[in-house]
């Protein structure tokens, strides 16, 4: 993989977010999870913590957590000035300011980073990158997908997305994506409509499903791909 750790912007997000984010229901966190795109997320450590199974995979593993805790220093205070120039696109509840915001975010990745050297060993860590996946057919029962596809429509492809769906959807019986927006803009993104039009087209089951999270305005919707 030619990823180089100054091209990531690592922004880890918890269990509880995981939860609402997906729609999580007791049922499944009982079942086989691959989290693509996981990044630094808290998700893996908690869930391993309480005794479910859950495998995340990212290409960012491929650093150490030293060099990726340093990568975090040097983005956050980046990432929160972006949050403070489109504040009016969040909803303030749960995280009450871009200040808060950066405190949480900062702890759930400290937890990832606890938890990413025994989990790296254990295998619950895993060096992979969308839209390629080394896992075998029918490996796991779902697969999440949070902040990349759709996100990042300015940098992904359409072709991008229907293949990292694809492969998604090889893997995991079932697929969900999370947030359909684009970064910062509080838009759904273009592609949203066209990617789903081929999935069906492919003989996919598609829906869009209203989730109990909402951080950016009207980000409160995931894709189910089935």
């Amino acid at each position: 993989m030619g990823l180089r750790l100054d091209q990531v912007v690592p922004w880890g997000r918890s269990l509880q977010e995981y939860i609402q984010m997906f729609d999580l229901t007791a049922d499944d966190l009982q079942r086989k999870i691959l989290d693509c795109a996981g990044g630094p997320a808290s998700f893996n450590a908690e869930m391993t913590q309480l005794g479910y199974s859950v495998i995340s995979c990212d290409p960012i593993y491929q650093f150490s957590a030293t060099e990726i805790e340093r990568r975090i220093e040097e983005t956050s205070s980046i990432i929160l000035k972006g949050v403070e120039a489109n504040r009016q696109n969040f909803v303030w509840t749960t995280m009450q300011s871009p200040e808060h915001l950066c405190q949480v975010r900062l702890m759930t990745m400290r937890q990832f980073l606890t938890d990413f050297t025994q989990g790296l060993q254990e295998g619950r860590y895993v060096i992979e990158e969308l839209p390629n996946l080394s896992f075998h057919t029918g490996q796991f029962d779902l697969a999440l997908c949070s902040h990349l596809l759709f996100t990042y429509s300015d940098q992904l492809s359409m072709e991008f997305h229907l293949a990292a769906i694809a492969q998604m959807c090889r893997v995991a019986t079932e697929v969900r994506i999370f947030p359909l927006l684009v970064n910062m803009t509080g838009e759904t993104s273009p592609l949203l409509q066209p990617v789903m039009r081929e999935l069906e087209a492919q003989g996919y089951a598609v829906e869009i499903r209203q989730v109990p999270y909402e951080f950016q305005k009207g980000g409160n919707k995931l894709l189910r791909v089935i």
